[in-house]
């Protein structure tokens, strides 16, 4: 099938950026992003480009040179469906808060309603793609709900998982390590495979487009990530023993990750991982391995998660151990709100767990980042069950500057490795912060011969 209409719902960090991409590479192609959120459509839709909602470094401009021309942001989710020759389905699948597998399996309400209303909208055949994060066997369940329609429609359903990097995700969509595609190895199945691999041909290498059978192309996705993460509480973990012996981290990194059997890549000691993925991926991994009875698997995989929620907490509890064993009353300045740095994605972010401990500490919590805005530094809060939005108001303030956020401050907490942390005058913010001045470097960021030099007491992650 020659592919000259795709809808993608699902207006989200995944769904938007990609679909950018897919319009800029094949202008040949009409390509829908649709969603109920009439507001994000709206912001995806705004006449300067600077505003859409989700920020990756160069995805306005991407969405600028398509959009009103073959890339398209709209609330008429039928309309685009029916169009349509290929759907992606980008919604989010989080992980459950109720019933069976609570605080481990996916949430999967949003991909079976957009199962039944790609059923109940199509009227000729179509090809469904998985984009969102899922479990194994999800595709099986689609295609049960799509099978028994009865209005004759022929559905094929593929797995495309992203392997997107928030603050990268333009340069891993425009130069992939791989694209994974998988299929029924049914003859029908083979033709929707190679329908979505020309559409992916227009400008990735064909020896990079890797084609499985669906199971392999889901377990793949959480398998990434899984050994991601892992890495990440490994270093971690090691981190707190260096903090013991007197090792450095950062030196401990460099010199495993220059065997080329390891590699540097996610060895950077911190305050902890975060973002949408990690933990969800994972947890659905501990979730799958517990159903099958495989419990030693589901422990392994499980310790990564503990390891992780151990820093992060361990990391406010350093704070309150330095700062005389009491934070009631104190100003503690925030740098940093997101995940990682050049996204405005929050999601499972360290920080977000430092200052509800610090906030049951009575402490006083002053927060800049760049991109991330009041509202939903307070709706994170809230998430939280210990949390209230009587507590938040009381117990945390954005600023617009990082200088006011650390004026009269006892001490910084680095939550965010934005890379202007490093430009900033800290000798200004020492002289405006209270004495002694501390700072505590959760992501290893600053340069602590520097800040010492100024008079602070510099804390970092493994040392």
């Amino acid at each position: 099938m020659k592919i000259t209409n795709i809808c993608c719902i699902g207006a989200g960090y995944v769904g938007g950026p990609t679909m950018a991409v897919i319009a800029q590479k094949c202008p040949h192609i009409k390509v829908t992003v649709v969603d109920l959120n009439e507001q994000r459509i709206a912001k995806w839709n705004d006449a300067d480009v600077e505003n859409i909602p989700v920020y990756e470094p160069g995805l306005s401009n991407i969405v600028a040179q398509s959009r009103g021309k073959n890339l398209f942001f709209s609330t008429e989710v039928d309309k685009a469906i029916e169009e349509a020759q290929l759907i992606f389905i980008s919604v989010n699948t989080p992980t459950k808060t109720y019933g069976s597998g609570k605080g481990m399996a996916a949430d999967l309400k949003y991909i079976e309603l957009c199962a039944r209303q790609i059923a109940r909208v199509s009227k000729d055949n179509k090809i469904v793609v998985e984009k969102s994060t899922l479990p194994v066997r999800t595709a099986e369940a689609i295609k049960n709900i799509l099978d028994h329609t009865g209005n004759g429609v022929q559905f094929q359903i593929l797995s495309n998982p992203e392997f997107l990097a928030e603050g990268t995700a333009v340069d891993d969509l425009l130069n992939p390590d791989r694209v994974l595609i998988g299929g029924d190895t049914t003859p029908e199945g083979q033709n929707a495979i190679q329908s979505l691999v020309e559409v992916y041909s227009n400008w990735v290498p064909k020896e990079r487009i890797l084609t499985t059978n669906i199971w392999s192309s889901e377990l793949s996705k959480l398998t990434a990530n899984a050994f991601l993460a892992q890495r990440v509480s490994s270093i971690n973990a090691l981190s707190e023993l260096c903090e013991k012996t007197g090792a450095d981290v950062s030196e401990v990194a460099k010199a495993i990750g220059m065997d080329s059997r390891i590699g540097s890549k996610f060895l950077k000691a911190s305050v902890g991982f975060g973002g949408s993925c990690f933990q969800k991926d994972i947890l659905n991994l501990v979730y799958i391995s517990k159903s099958f009875g495989l419990h030693e698997v589901a422990d392994y995989w499980e310790q990564v998660i503990i390891m992780n929620d151990h820093q992060k907490r361990r990391f406010a509890k350093n704070i309150i151990k330095t700062l005389y064993n009491t934070v009631s009353g104190k100003k503690i300045a925030f740098l940093g709100w997101s995940f990682k740095k050049d996204t405005n994605d929050t999601r499972e972010s360290a920080a977000i767990y430092v200052a509800d401990d610090l906030i049951s500490e009575q402490a006083n919590i002053a927060v800049f980042d760049p991109k991330v805005e009041e509202k939903q530094i307070l709706n994170d809060l809230n998430t939280l069950e210990s949390r209230t939005d009587e507590k938040n108001a009381k117990g945390i303030q954005t600023y617009n500057n990082a200088y006011e956020a650390c004026s009269n401050a006892h001490a910084i907490a680095v939550l965010t490795e934005w890379d202007e942390f490093k430009t900033y005058d800290w000798q200004k913010i020492y002289d405006g912060m209270l004495k002694p001045a501390f700072v505590f470097d959760g992501r290893n960021l600053l340069d602590k011969n520097k800040l010492e030099k100024i008079g602070f007491v510099y804390q970092a992650i493994g040392s």
